[in-house]
């Protein structure tokens, strides 16, 4: 597929994230202005409640753009989200008869607030990453023992907090929690030592589910996906994780990007999973290509710095897809509701330079990485971390904004609880 052409200049660049090809979802307010939904399209967002309200677009069971949540159009099924995306392009194709009534409804993004995209239901992330799953249990089991014995076999996850998914530049507070090294007789409660990002990708449900579905059900269920790091205090982690896993150590902040990519608007990039080492029982396979190409990449700005983008890599690396992992969700009859969101794991290449993790970067922090002006083994107040990623087609680009949040310094412990 190739550029498809728009009256709003600047989503014709070879370099805009939000060509007419995208036509990405979110939540935005003008100065002074209550959230809308809007979608982005070149350098500006097109406030489609504006539209539905005067009559420019028009979905069956509406209005669904009434309140400032995408939730409702996710409700409403695939007919209505494929009928979203044929109506905005007509609206906004070059050549459009309506156009000037639709330049009415543009603001330009560097002039608005962009607030969470959806009502994020319920959270659950995953270990899915192959590269990431062996980096992280060569470093505490031994190269011989780095995936569990489940690994090749199912999708593992665990249930997170939905109520601490923030949005692209929310702060994220370093947290406090029991900590204890290899030598320490008793944990002592302190600020997390040790915090990190994962660079995942985050699959939006848009329909509901009761009993078990196949892969290929699943993947009609998924909405959109966003950029997502889910913020992790490795040393709170290392200390509670066993025998049952992630719990405090996940549960300080996930960031999302903005913008919800339509699975529409991924079609044209889809590639399949790597080579399965064993073969997975029929409720997962694939019945086709599952995964995106997706370029990702993280940048680290200190406080008093400039960017050093420390990986690069690419969603292709995962070893289960997004719709793997909401089929195996729905096994054991687990209902799924519009808008749950699903962390594909950190996805991490197999060079050094494509770690989503700086766990995996510093090697549990034994080598740290240069950055401009100094060294990261894992984060430092006043650093902020941003997440990209795109697809590129002939001449355009899928972009899904960045995903951006700066560390700042842990609460004072009022009470001296612990101590």
């Amino acid at each position: 597929m190739s550029l498809i052409r728009s009256w709003v200049e600047s989503a014709n660049l070879a370099e805009a994230e939000f060509p007419l090809n995208n036509l990405p979802c979110g939540v935005f307010s003008a100065e002074g202005e209550e959230p809308r939904c809007g979608v982005a399209i070149g350098s500006f967002v097109l406030d489609v409640t504006g539209l539905e309200e005067a009559g420019l677009l028009v979905l069956e069971g509406g209005p669904l753009l009434d309140v400032p949540f995408w939730n409702e159009v996710m409700e409403a099924g695939p007919e209505v989200w494929a009928a979203l995306r044929a109506q905005l392009t007509a609206l906004l194709a070059e050549g459009a008869d309506a156009r000037d009534a639709v330049e009415e409804h543009l603001f330009p993004l560097a002039q608005v607030t962009l607030h969470m995209p959806f009502l994020v239901a319920e959270y659950t992330d995953f270990y899915a990453g192959r590269h990431h799953a062996t980096n992280v249990g060569t470093m505490f089991r031994g190269a011989e023992n780095a995936l569990p014995p489940n690994w090749l076999h199912i999708p593992i996850g665990y249930n997170g907090r939905a109520s601490s998914v923030v949005v692209s530049g929310t702060d994220v507070r370093r947290p406090w929690g029991q900590l204890k090294g290899p030598n320490d007789a008793a944990p002592r409660f302190a600020p997390c030592a040790r915090f990190d990002l994962e660079l995942e990708l985050g699959a939006v449900v848009g329909r509901a589910s009761e009993g078990m579905v196949s892969v290929a059900e699943a993947d009609a269920m998924i909405f959109g996906y966003v950029l997502l790091n889910d913020w992790s205090a490795r040393d709170i982690q290392a200390w509670e994780y066993q025998p049952l896993g992630p719990f405090q150590a996940k549960a300080t902040a996930t960031t999302i990007s903005p913008w919800i990519v339509m699975r529409a608007a991924l079609e044209p990039f889809r590639t399949a999973t790597p080579p399965r080492e064993l073969p997975l029982l029929p409720h997962l396979q694939e019945p086709g290509p599952m995964l995106y190409d997706i370029a990702l990449e993280v940048g680290l700005t200190p406080e008093a710095g400039s960017e050093t983008v420390i990986a690069r890599t690419n969603y292709r690396e995962m070893y289960y897809s997004a719709a793997q992992q909401l089929a195996h969700h729905t096994t054991s009859g687990c209902p799924m509701n519009v808008g749950d969101l699903l962390g594909s794991g950190t996805i991490s290449g197999p060079e050094k330079s494509s770690r989503g993790s700086l766990l995996e970067l510093s090697w549990g922090g034994k080598e740290p990485i240069e950055i401009t002006g100094g060294q990261r083994s894992f984060l430092e107040d006043g650093d902020t971390l941003t997440l990209r990623g795109h697809a590129q087609g002939q001449g355009y680009r899928i972009g899904f904004g960045a995903c951006a949040g700066k560390v700042v310094p842990a609460h004072q412990n009022p009470s001296g609880a612990g101590r």
